[in-house]
C-alpha cells in the first residue's frame, strides 16, 4: 500500500487531499480512497474498505515505515510495530513486511500506481462538492480500470481479479454489540444511543469521524465519533418515545443537555415549552414539547422549527396550531404565486368582428312593399297635444 497526494476543487476552493492506495501484485487491481489527512484511523479504515472491495484479505502486505504501523526501526527488516497495528493485523489475519528505509520500490507496482491513476483519471483537477463525491469518483474510476489490459499480460485486470479472489483469506467476522438497559451500544471505549429495544444485536461501523449503528440491513443511528473514554454520545430523538410516557424526565435528561451543548436546541423551543407550561401545567407543556419534536420525524427538523417560530409570532403557541400550520399547503402557494408570461396568451387572440361583408350587400338591396309601408308610418308627424 502507499499514500499519494492530489489537488481537488471543493465548491471552487482548491484543497490538497491524501489518497490511500492498495494494489495487488497478482491481478494489478488497485483500490483508491481519499482522506483529508493521512492519520492512523484513516490508514486502518482504508484497509477495511479495501479488503471488502477486493473480496478478501491478502496474506501478505508490504509497507513503508510509516508511523501508523511502525514505532521503531530495528535491525534488518525487523520492526517494533504500534500496538494498534498489531491488533489490527491480528484481527484480519495478514502478515506485514516493511521495506528497507529509502527503498520504496521494494513494494512493487504500487509506487507507480498513483501516478498512472492520476494521469488517466484525475486530470484536469476534479471538481466536486464533498469528499464523499470525490470517493465515489475514485471508486468508479477503479472499476473502469478493471477493463484495462496491462502490458505483457493476457488477461484484463478484472478477469485476473476474479481468479485472484479464490486465493484470498476470508473477511474477518464482524462484532455485533448488544443494546443495554439504557438503550446504548458500547463501541470501542464509548457508548452510543440507539432507538432499538433492549437486548437487540446490532452491527457497529467505526469510521475516522463518525460511527454508524446498523440493524436489519439499515442504518438506525449515526453519531459523531467520540475519542475519549467512557463517553456517552446520545441523540434526543432516540428517547422521545419513552419520554412521551414519562415527560417528567425530559428537563434533566442527558440527551437534552447534549442537544443544547451542540447548538441544536433553538431558543424558540424554550419559549414554546415555557408558554405552554404556563397556560396549562408543567406536565402537559412538556408533553406538548415532546409531541412537537416527534413531528420532526415526518416533516423534518428545519420545517418544524420554522412553524414553531411562526406560531409564536402569531400568538398561538399550541400543539394544535403547529399541526395545522404544518398541514396548510395554500400558504406556500400564496407566498410563491405562479408567473404567467403574457406573450404565451397571444395564441388565444381573435380578430375583432367587422360588418364589411354585410356592407357589400347594400347596392343590391331594395325595399319590399311591407318595408315601404313601415317606413312611411315611421315618418308620420307625432301629435304634440291631446284633442278633447
Amino acid at each position: 500500500m502507499d499514500w499519494y497526494e492530489i489537488w481537488a476543487e471543493f465548491d471552487g476552493e482548491p484543497r490538497k487531499v491524501y489518497i490511500f492506495c492498495m494494489r495487488s501484485m497478482a491481478s494489478g487491481a488497485a483500490y483508491h480512497r481519499a482522506y483529508p489527512h493521512a492519520t492512523q484511523q484513516a490508514f486502518l479504515e482504508a484497509h477495511e474498505l479495501a479488503f471488502a472491495w477486493f473480496g478478501g484479505v491478502f496474506r501478505l502486505l508490504r509497507f513503508d515505515n510509516l508511523t501508523s504501523a511502525v514505532k521503531k526501526i530495528l535491525r534488518g527488516h525487523q520492526r517494533e510495530e504500534t500496538t494498534r497495528f498489531i491488533a489490527f493485523r491480528s484481527h484480519w489475519g495478514f502478515q506485514a513486511e516493511f521495506c528497507t528505509p529509502g527503498e520504496g520500490h521494494e513494494k512493487g507496482g504500487v509506487e507507480g500506481e498513483g501516478g498512472q491513476f492520476r494521469r488517466n483519471h484525475l486530470v484536469p483537477v476534479p471538481k466536486v462538492r464533498s469528499l464523499e463525491e470525490l470517493n465515489r469518483l475514485l471508486e468508479s474510476c477503479s472499476v473502469e480500470e478493471q477493463s484495462r489490459l496491462i502490458s505483457g499480460r493476457s488477461q484484463t485486470i478484472g478477469t485476473a481479479m476474479l481468479a485472484e479472489r479464490e486465493h484470498l483469506l476470508p473477511l474477518a467476522a464482524l462484532h455485533f454489540p448488544q443494546v443495554n438497559q439504557s438503550g446504548w451500544v458500547k463501541v470501542l471505549t464509548n457508548f452510543y444511543s440507539t432507538p432499538l429495544p433492549v437486548g437487540t444485536r446490532v452491527e457497529a461501523k467505526v469510521y475516522s469521524d463518525y460511527v454508524e449503528i446498523w440493524h436489519s440491513g439499515r442504518c438506525v443511528a449515526l453519531h459523531e465519533r467520540g475519542y475519549g473514554r467512557h463517553q456517552q454520545v446520545l441523540e434526543l430523538d432516540h428517547y422521545l418515545d419513552v419520554l412521551v410516557k414519562k415527560p417528567g424526565a425530559m428537563a434533566s435528561s442527558t440527551a437534552l443537555e447534549q442537544c443544547r451543548a451542540q447548538g441544536r436546541w433553538p431558543a424558540s423551543y424554550d419559549r414554546f415549552w415555557s408558554m405552554t407550561s404556563e397556560r396549562e401545567d408543567r406536565h402537559a407543556g412538556t408533553r406538548a414539547m415532546i409531541e412537537v419534536l416527534l413531528l420532526s420525524r415526518t416533516y423534518g427538523a428545519a420545517r418544524v422549527r420554522q412553524v414553531v417560530e411562526e406560531a409564536l409570532a402569531m400568538g398561538a403557541p399550541s400543539l394544535s396550531a403547529i399541526r395545522y400550520l404544518l398541514n396548510v399547503d395554500w400558504r406556500q402557494a400564496a407566498s410563491e404565486p405562479a408567473v404567467i408570461e403574457l406573450d404565451a396568451l397571444r395564441r388565444y387572440d381573435r380578430p375583432q368582428p367587422t360588418m364589411d361583408a354585410y356592407e357589400q350587400l347594400r347596392p343590391t338591396w331594395t325595399e319590399t312593399p311591407q318595408q315601404d309601408a313601415v317606413s312611411r308610418v315611421a315618418n308620420l308627424p307625432v301629435a304634440t297635444e291631446v284633442v278633447q
